[in-house]
């Protein structure tokens, strides 16, 4: 893990990241069958920093044959809670407890950034059948929408973040992947709508606020709530993402 103390932060919050957090919609798995050049049904899956279950949830309804590789403690208590019939292993990308040439594909929803790619992607080759499949993904705010723009730059200014100008699909991953290794990519937009203390709740549970001071989160969700209280009267919101995926053959 590159930031150690900021992954584990979630452990603390498992319950509350269950809870909150927006799942995958189904055509992201559409899109990572066709970009793996495998069905789901069947297939061997180790789904890396699985957190609560939300990613390894919706695999195994694809009929996948998944198990859980997780380091932290809280999330993986959690997890056993959420999908006791799946199996979870302890461990991370780099240190995978899985036999070689064991798995057709490789999963890390909302996780790759917290490994080291150098060690991790030599790691998932042991792992990977051969002409098995890695596939990366995150579910991002759709910052185009006003109000998700506008409360996505409070929140940067909040932390100290740059606000980024234009969005490049392939430089992003580009960026998290060794050189010379080639892959696939896709962007899938959906939406959910949730009472505003959901939408909250999930936001509280963003690595970056967890590892914050306590009083200075508490003001900044207050004020938020305010103001999403003033542009929804009805008192809920529709957030609206979008899952970037790559898929690589490595």
């Amino acid at each position: 893990m590159t930031k150690p103390v900021q992954a584990r932060s979630f452990d603390a919050a498992a319950a509350a990241y269950a809870a909150n957090r927006p799942s995958y919609p189904p055509a992201l798995f559409d899109a990572v069958e066709e970009l793996a050049g495998l069905p789901l049904a069947g297939a061997r899956v180790a789904d890396v920093g699985a957190g609560t279950g939300l990613g390894t949830a919706r695999l195994r309804e694809r009929g996948a044959r998944v198990t859980a590789v997780e380091p932290g403690d809280g999330m993986a208590e959690q997890f056993r809670r959420s999908l006791p019939d799946v199996p979870v292993v302890r461990g991370d990308g780099i240190r995978l407890p899985l036999r070689t040439g064991s798995m057709d594909l490789i999963t890390y929803a909302q996780s790759w950034h917290w490994t080291d790619p150098a060690r991790s992607v030599p790691e998932a080759r042991r792992v990977l059948r051969s002409g098995g499949a890695l596939a990366l993904w995150w579910n991002d705010s759709d910052t185009p929408v006003e109000w998700i723009g506008d409360q996505d730059r409070r929140l940067r200014t909040f932390f100290g973040a740059d606000v980024p100008t234009v969005y490049d699909n392939r430089a992003r991953f580009r960026a998290v992947l060794p050189e010379g290794l080639d892959f696939r990519t896709r962007l899938v937009t959906w939406s959910r709508r949730v009472p505003i203390a959901t939408h909250l709740a999930n936001i509280a549970t963003y690595s970056d606020f967890l590892i914050a001071d306590p009083a200075a989160v508490r003001d900044c969700l207050d004020r938020e709530r305010a103001l999403l209280a003033a542009l929804f009267p009805a008192g809920e919101v529709e957030e609206t993402y979008v899952v970037s995926l790559a898929v690589v053959h490595p």
